[in-house]
């Protein structure tokens, strides 16, 4: 409150007026840059937003940013369906992660060191094996190493990558072996087999794009259908299936639920690739 004298014609009287001054609030203190990757005693980037799962572990899948993520447009094409302009409304199947959204969620989930083995089964082959030591953190209680393997040929690469296979079975390892400790369903653009090869005549298509199919146990049995027996969707493996069952080969009580070849687990799809390829 701050007192004031104001003249009138008459006289002078004391006015009392409140004077409200806006006062600007101090600005934030700017986090140094190094603070920033700190971690708290559950091994969480203190300056990351985590979202979670109901049962209170991270949900690494929606850690992913929109910008890393974009339609798979071998699995519209392949379906003759419309490539959509953004990746609103599509299921994880329908869905590329690029290596950079990868390397982000390894960044995020802490990690002591990357490894790598490289064999070369023959010139036109390498295998890969990606070895990650994890960080310790709530969800682990302590440093896990997790590994898996991927591979490069010329039959699943394109000309271009056909001169670099062994970055390529690499970075296939380490993508795979990211999504699959982090229980991450979208596959990632360097898993995708890019080469292209001709399709079985008795479907209608005169090229086939297999950059559709990622090289995955369930993939590799969808390619091998499509291009051996002729199968051009999961409701023509649903009748090989059934015969399967019926001649005791191949029983499994979870095929149920399967909608689609990526709802196939990989042990399956490793158990049924041998069965489909007798036939």
């Amino acid at each position: 409150m701050i007192k004031t004298k104001r003249k009138t014609e008459d006289a002078t009287e004391d006015v009392t007026e409140e004077i409200t001054n806006e006062i600007e609030a101090p600005p934030e203190p700017t986090i140094p840059f190094y603070e920033k990757y700190k971690r708290n005693e559950h091994g969480l980037i203190n300056s990351v937003d985590y979202v979670f799962n109901e049962d209170g572990s991270v949900d690494w899948r929606k850690m992913i940013k929109d910008e890393f993520l974009y339609p798979n447009k071998g699995w519209f094409d392949i379906r003759k369906k419309q490539m959509p302009s953004s990746i609103e409304d599509l299921k994880d199947n329908q869905l590329l992660i690029m290596l950079g959204g990868i390397k982000e969620l390894a960044k995020l989930r802490g990690f002591h060191s990357v490894e790598y083995k490289v064999d070369h089964p023959s010139e036109k082959h390498v295998v890969a094996k990606c070895s990650i030591a994890w960080i310790k953190n709530y969800e682990s209680g302590c440093s896990v190493t997790f590994e898996d393997v991927a591979n490069a040929t010329l039959d699943n690469t394109d000309d271009f990558c056909a001169k670099f296979l062994e970055t390529i079975a690499c970075n296939r390892a380490f993508v795979r072996c990211v999504r699959n400790f982090l229980n991450i369903h979208i596959v990632g653009a360097d898993e995708i087999d890019k080469s292209k090869g001709s399709l079985n005549p008795s479907i209608e298509s005169s090229t086939y794009e297999s950059s559709s199919v990622p090289v995955t146990p369930s993939g590799i049995l969808e390619k091998t259908l499509r291009e051996k027996h002729g199968v051009a969707d999961f409701e023509g493996f649903r009748i090989i299936l059934r015969d399967l069952w019926s001649s005791e080969k191949y029983r499994y009580e979870g095929i149920k639920d399967w909608k689609q070849f990526e709802d196939i687990p990989a042990k399956e799809a490793r158990i049924l690739l041998p069965l489909i390829n007798k036939k």
